[in-house]
């Protein structure tokens, strides 16, 4: 009988211990912040890749600089998924969220269809009249909406393509059907390639399930593939990149973060700077009154040419001096 007592007691301590240990994890992760702080944001970010990711932190750090213990950060991540977006934004609504900073173009499209009153600060738009269907573009949104863009200089790319590989006939550019800034990047990349006398082919992919068949046969059909700035492609490059390195096949891609995972060459901007300068008018918008809906939209204004080192040397490629070397992660 007393062992029979001594066992209960012993699971009895124990499910104590476990209820603890997860009601701990469940604390953790629910953490949102001071819910005492003047200023409640909700961040909802598509999907975890580093340039996403850079946007966030340089968006979190302006407004920390700005507003100090005054603001209060609900961070959700949507793990790639547009309903999971509007789940998101929803919540942030029901809850309401001082402003909403929505990070990526799914992120802002769900933002703006949960809510046309609470200020919407969005980055990683590459264009904002394609993403909210804007036909009479003038700079501003005209509606509860502002922030910054990650386009790049699209000729200067397909011009850096020329400059890398002179004697390139064939170019593929490569993406997500899903993404309408990533059709308009490619609209605009292919009529600089043809103005250059190369022949160019979309081969796009709806998801991450297809992305290696795509790929495979982008491959097969091309000299070089260019990838623009893309989320569906930036969270695949390690697919990618296994795919187009087996067939020697070099990439260009529109930003650093899949120029690191798969390309060899980028025109990059710096996407922590842009979430930085999101960060900036978002506390404008809180602190100040300003209305977003009279905010211009921003854009990067410092242009790196960088080169992916390992890529780079596996492929046989030399890329010209005024490049800057992409800084790998170490093994």
């Amino acid at each position: 009988m007393k062992k029979k007592i001594v066992a209960l007691t012993l699971m009895a301590a124990m499910l104590m211990i476990g209820l603890a240990g997860c009601g701990q994890k469940k604390s953790d992760k629910e953490d949102k912040g001071n819910a005492n702080a003047k200023y409640q944001v909700g961040i909802c970010q598509l999907v975890q890749h580093p340039a996403l990711d850079e946007a966030t932190k340089g968006f979190k750090q302006a407004m920390t600089d700005k507003l100090g213990e005054d603001v209060s950060f609900d961070e959700q991540n949507a793990a790639g998924d547009s309903a999971n977006c509007s789940t998101i934004c929803n919540t942030f609504v029901s809850s309401g969220k001082n402003l909403i900073f929505a990070n990526a173009t799914p992120a802002l499209v769900a933002a703006t269809q949960a809510t046309d009153s609470i200020p919407i600060v969005a980055t990683s738009i590459t264009d904002y009249a394609t993403a909210l269907e804007i036909s009479d573009w003038q700079g501003t949104t005209g509606v509860n909406v502002t922030g910054t863009s990650d386009l790049a200089p699209l000729a200067e790319q397909a011009a850096m393509i020329k400059e890398l590989f002179p004697d390139t006939k064939k170019v593929g550019i490569l993406y997500c059907s899903a993404e309408a800034n990533s059709q308009y990047q490619s609209n605009i990349v292919t009529k600089e390639l043809e103005k250059l006398g190369i022949e160019v082919s979309e081969f796009t992919f709806a998801d991450t399930n297809d992305v290696s068949s795509v790929t495979t046969k982008a491959c097969d059909e091309s000299d070089v593939i260019y990838i623009p700035t893309d989320n569906t492609a930036a969270s695949c490059t390690e697919t990618i990149n296994s795919v187009a390195s087996e067939k020697k096949i070099p990439i260009v891609a529109g930003e650093e973060g899949i120029c690191k995972g798969c390309g060899v060459a980028t025109l990059s901007i710096s996407y922590y700077d842009i979430g930085y300068r999101a960060g900036e008018m978002a506390a404008e918008i809180l602190t100040d009154g300003k209305d977003p809906s009279t905010m211009e939209i921003e854009f990067a204004s410092d242009l790196t040419k960088k080169y992916n080192p390992d890529i780079c040397d596996k492929l046989g490629i030399t890329v010209p001096d005024d490049y800057e070397a992409i800084e790998m992660d170490e093994e």
